[in-house]
């Protein structure tokens, strides 16, 4: 069964062409249920083993093992929501399709020594041109459409990450909403600031966070995978202007959090180059995405191209 947004309320990103000149150029693992109980009372041999088992269970992993994302692979994910083609590569065909297409896209980028882990970045929050009943310009995707790419992110062994496009609304807010999800050892967050306009219609100017505003976010999923022992998880922030992220020296990366910018515009080779350059020699130390578009992009770079630059990214996402 399929869930619609309004279709005349999909933002679409067909302007960042024009940004991106004028500036100078985004529970099925089953949370570890060690069973508690031990099923016997007079049985001390079978007791002892289920107190035994309970005492250190093996913790939880990434869906193709370890605890640890970077350096240990690299990410390449699928970017998208299954309402409109528009909204990028993730949602064209089912989520099993968009899972084979991500796992021949993501071959090149394998090395013996760094293989791949896979993830779809699936829009949770949609900005909207509207406002909608509450007045905050997004809509929620509804929690069926989540747990349908969060099963087909698990047969491919691969990462859910959680866009939100908040329009109006609070990124903490947005991300508590989410909270049953993050609570999964496999899902992990990504927030567009671009799509953050308290002050205006998504999509008619280019938004922004401060930095004290993703710290409010990443100490709120830094205390979820200390309280469930969960292993690293990716926290993406989108980037293709210089004051999108306000103050961006002060992002913290506190425990459990692969803290990751992602270079996100689109454009000819030697403009997105260059813009990859300028953020990750700003002076900040943080782990490194890259985006692309099969639409936009003129001339689409090759994997090959993609890990030639320096620093190579750690992310690599496609819309």
């Amino acid at each position: 069964m399929s869930h619609s947004l309004p279709q005349s309320s999909v933002v679409y990103r067909r302007r960042r062409i024009a940004a991106l000149g004028a500036i100078g150029f985004v529970s099925a693992i089953a949370g570890l249920a060690v069973g508690a109980g031990d099923g016997s009372r007079g049985d001390t041999t079978k007791s002892a083993a289920s107190a035994a088992s309970s005492v250190a269970p093996k913790p939880v992993e990434l869906p193709r093992g370890g605890r640890e994302i970077f350096p240990t692979f690299r990410v390449v994910a699928f970017y998208g929501a299954p309402q409109s083609r528009q909204l990028g590569a993730l949602g064209i065909g089912t989520p099993d399709q968009a899972a084979r297409r991500l796992a021949r896209q993501a071959e090149p980028y394998a090395r013996r020594t760094r293989p791949v882990l896979p993830a779809f970045e699936l829009l949770a929050d949609v900005a909207n041109r509207d406002p909608g009943n509450d007045g905050l310009y997004r809509t929620r995707q509804p929690a069926s459409v989540i747990q349908r790419y969060l099963n087909a992110a698990r047969r491919a062994k691969a990462l859910l990450v959680l866009d939100i496009q908040p329009g109006h609304a609070d990124f903490l807010k947005e991300t508590r909403h989410l909270d049953r999800w993050l609570r999964e050892p496999d899902v992990g967050l990504a927030l567009d600031p671009e799509w953050h306009t308290p002050d205006a219609v998504p999509g008619t100017v280019i938004g922004s966070v401060r930095a004290s505003k993703v710290n409010q976010v990443a100490r709120y999923l830094s205390g979820i995978v200390r309280e469930h022992d969960l292993p690293e998880k990716l926290f993406v922030v989108h980037q293709f202007t210089p004051n999108m992220v306000a103050g961006k020296a002060k992002v913290i990366q506190p425990p459990g959090l692969a803290v990751t910018m992602n270079v996100d515009g689109f454009g000819d080779r030697p403009n997105k180059v260059a813009k990859y350059r300028q953020f990750t020699h700003d002076g900040t130390r943080f782990h490194r995405g890259y985006k692309l578009f099969y639409e936009e992009d003129t001339g689409l770079m090759r994997p090959r191209s993609v890990l030639a630059l320096q620093p190579p990214p750690d992310l690599v996402v496609y819309e």
